[in-house]
């Protein structure tokens, strides 16, 4: 299921890394990178940066889970209404204080609760290297109505979405061919 981008309500969407070097592995098919000569299913968009870069909240929600057992490593999940977001292979790990969980980097000035609101651009990690792999990069997976979505699809709407405001706020407009034709008040005839 390829949900309908509403391009519109993205216009606050925040690209989730800072310090972004390069896309490590597609959303897909793709060689296992456990060492063992078969396919696996790749449900996220691999983004690399430099250990220790922090990790940006995609769009405002709700954290509805803290993890740091599983391949995954350390990890958030954010529910956007119909969209989760999830992040992985983050610095940190999990602690329960009063009935509570959540997710903390000490080094890293990041505390996040689950149940815990959070808005387009805020810090809610670091890319670190726990879980299964290979190098630092944050893991960005997303689901829309529990379906997985590609990230770069997300990715390449909000890109639409900025270039199209920056040439609507850049670009003079021309006036209208009914206004050209007006004459100027002065070119009247009395």
């Amino acid at each position: 299921m390829t949900p309908q981008f509403a391009y519109s309500e993205w216009a606050g969407a925040s690209f989730p890394v800072e310090d972004f070097q390069a896309y490590t592995s597609p959303f897909g098919y793709r060689q296992s990178v456990s060492g063992y000569n078969y396919q696996e299913f790749h449900y996220g968009l691999d983004l690399a940066a430099p250990r220790g870069s922090y990790i940006r909240n995609w769009w405002s929600g709700t954290v509805v889970e803290v993890s740091d057992n599983s391949n995954c490593g350390t990890s958030v999940v954010v529910e956007s209404g119909r969209w989760l977001h999830i992040y992985c292979h983050m610095e940190g790990h999990v602690e329960t204080s009063g009935g509570r969980k959540y997710m903390i980097d000490r080094a890293g000035g990041v505390q996040i609760f689950e149940g815990q609101e959070v808005t387009a651009g805020q810090r809610i990690g670091r890319v670190g290297m726990t879980g299964r792999t290979t190098g630092p990069h944050l893991h960005w997976g997303m689901k829309y109505d529990n379906n997985w979505v590609d990230p770069a699809l997300v990715l390449r709407a909000m890109y639409g979405l900025q270039q199209q405001q920056i040439s609507r706020n850049s670009i003079p407009q021309l006036p209208t061919q009914q206004a050209r034709l007006q004459p100027e008040a002065g070119d009247r005839a009395q």
